[in-house]
């Protein structure tokens, strides 16, 4: 383990107020995402959307890397050059997901596992060799009657723990994504309770199996009201409960939190994450690695035609921009159409 490479290739991903763009979405995802605006799904129709989004002028100011799917790091470009290059053409940094996604957890109703561990070395060892810096595995908790359970809390918890030891060994970062669903009618109170208990079993396993928290980042949820909550906690309520929750179970060692927006608006995430920076310094740089917050706009404005491509692209540098101003504590919403008419 080449700790010093690890943890200077954590710190360049969080470093200068930028963030992740999370681009990792299944083929099963992204095909829901292209029947929302009439594209098929095919390799090709996949390729142009993500080269279009990796070839944004400029984006590189406000994104660090991208995480792929399997698919997208082997893809080569309309003219034949690999995506891989394409984006560090760009300046952003090639990650992939290494999970094979969330399976029922056998003896849990209502609850899953993240599975992918078998073969995984192999696999780091491939990605890394077609380009890959850092990788991503994530973990889902449910809200609910009953659950989650500490079972299925520590089950996920382990393997997140043997997940980035492995990708530790073989040389990418671990982004270690375990993420509390927002989904159902909790308050925000018991989804920091959730998030608390989740994150100490998190960094118990990764203590326990070894890995070296200056070479990792944090993926986590925001402490939020689940969607069908009747009243939904305000942006002050949810940035002061996220940092007491973090500061309660992330070690400082950690180099950077990296949001996932989790089913938020694209001008949701932004403002809760801009509140959070706003309220002072932090152990630990707190930044963004979004899909549906970056893309949202992006996918709206091309609609798989040629000549919205520009129109796309501005979209997605928009919102790479007024996130990154969030890192810094500055965003205010009027921004939003002053960037624009720029």
């Amino acid at each position: 383990m080449n700790f010093e490479k690890l943890a200077k290739t954590a710190q360049s991903l969080i470093a200068d107020h930028r963030g992740i763009l999370a681009t990792d979405e299944s083929t099963g995802t992204i095909k829901n995402r292209f029947d929302g605006i009439g594209v098929v799904s095919t390799a090709d129709s996949r390729r142009d959307y993500r080269e279009m989004l990796f070839r944004t002028k400029g984006v590189g100011q406000f994104i660090s890397g991208a995480i792929l799917y399997d698919e997208t790091i082997r893809q080569k470009s309309a003219n034949g050059i690999s995506l891989v290059r394409v984006m560090k053409a760009e300046k952003i940094q090639p990650g992939i997901k290494v999970d094979s996604g969330a399976k029922p957890l056998a003896g849990a109703r209502g609850e899953t596992v993240t599975e992918g561990l078998d073969g995984l070395n192999e696999r780091v060892a491939e990605y890394v060799k077609l380009g890959a810096t850092f990788a991503k595995w994530r973990a889902v908790i449910n809200i609910g009657r009953n659950i989650p359970s500490s079972y299925a809390i520590h089950t996920n918890a382990h393997a997140l723990a043997r997940y980035a030891r492995i990708c530790q060994e073989g040389g990418l970062v671990p982004i270690v994504e375990p993420e509390v669903l927002m989904d159902g009618g909790h308050d925000i109170v018991r989804c920091q309770e959730v998030t608390e208990q989740t994150l100490t079993a998190v960094f118990n396993e990764l203590n326990l199996h070894g890995v070296r928290l200056e070479g990792i980042l944090l993926k986590p949820n925001m402490v939020i009201s689940g969607k069908k909550h009747a009243k939904q906690a305000s942006t002050k309520e949810i940035a002061q409960r996220t940092l007491e929750c973090f500061r309660r179970t992330v070690p400082s060692a950690v180099p950077g939190i990296v949001f996932l927006s989790g089913g938020q608006s694209m001008h949701d995430a932004t403002a809760n994450l801009n509140a959070m920076n706003a309220m002072g310094p932090s152990p630990w740089k707190l930044g963004f690695s979004y899909g549906r917050a970056l893309q949202e706009g992006p996918l709206k404005a091309w609609l798989g035609k040629p000549k919205n491509v520009p129109a796309a692209q501005k979209s997605l540098l928009l919102r790479a921009r007024l996130n990154s101003v969030a890192c810094k504590g500055s965003y205010r919403p009027a921004m939003e159409k002053a960037v624009q008419k720029k």
